[in-house]
């Protein structure tokens, strides 16, 4: 941005623009792009109506899978920021005391692999889908007060299979990988008292591509 400041005018206008561009920019990008304080940002954003980042990314989530109410949005362990169904989405989850080890501040990796797991569930492009099997990696401990990033990929789909990539970062760092096989289920088979997931033999070779 130029050392010259936007009249309030044309700093709304610009505002809208950039936000039409991007709804994910947060206030602190705004406020750099723009020129102007954090609380300027927010005081543009209240007086143009506008909701905050979280609130927008929700909003976006929601019209892709199709209502607040779809399973996959219900489902997904953390905050869903993003998702477009066959692509991929973005999740966001506070490591909260609770989650640690007893003795120790680092948080246990079955809620890395929760919010990994459920998100490439929701990221299939399937209103019915389980997880037929997962390769993962934890690259680095978390700590309570860590803010989770995970980001899912679809990267292949073969009829009722999907492949997914997640990869959760603290900060710039990578703290867990994932690669997921999701596989979409019959409506029938919901009703039956237990699950058949063909082809996990297959599934389990593919562990180790």
């Amino acid at each position: 941005m130029s050392g010259k400041r936007l009249n309030k005018q044309a700093r709304h206008q610009t505002l809208l623009r950039k936000l039409e561009e991007n709804p994910l920019l947060t206030d602190e990008q705004l406020a750099k792009e723009l020129g102007v304080s954090i609380q300027t940002i927010r005081l543009d954003r209240l007086a143009l109506g506008l909701p905050e980042m979280k609130e927008r990314a929700k909003s976006i989530a929601s019209r892709a899978l199709g209502g607040e109410n779809h399973p996959a949005s219900l489902e997904v362990v953390g905050e869903l920021l993003y998702c477009e169904p066959g692509v991929g989405g973005l999740s966001r989850m506070v490591a909260e005391p609770a989650m640690s080890l007893t003795r120790y501040n680092v948080i246990r990796g079955h809620y890395l692999f929760a919010q990994a797991n459920s998100l490439a569930v929701a990221v299939a492009d399937a209103p019915h889908a389980l997880t037929g099997s997962a390769r993962v990696d934890f690259s680095r401990p978390v700590q309570a007060g860590h803010v989770l990033l995970a980001r899912a990929r679809v990267l292949e789909k073969r009829g009722r299979r999907f492949i997914v990539e997640v990869v959760t970062r603290v900060d710039e760092h990578e703290v867990f990988k994932g690669k997921f096989l999701i596989l979409a289920l019959d409506e029938k088979y919901l009703t039956e008292e237990s699950l058949s997931l063909e082809g996990n033999d297959t599934d389990r070779r593919e562990k180790n591509d």
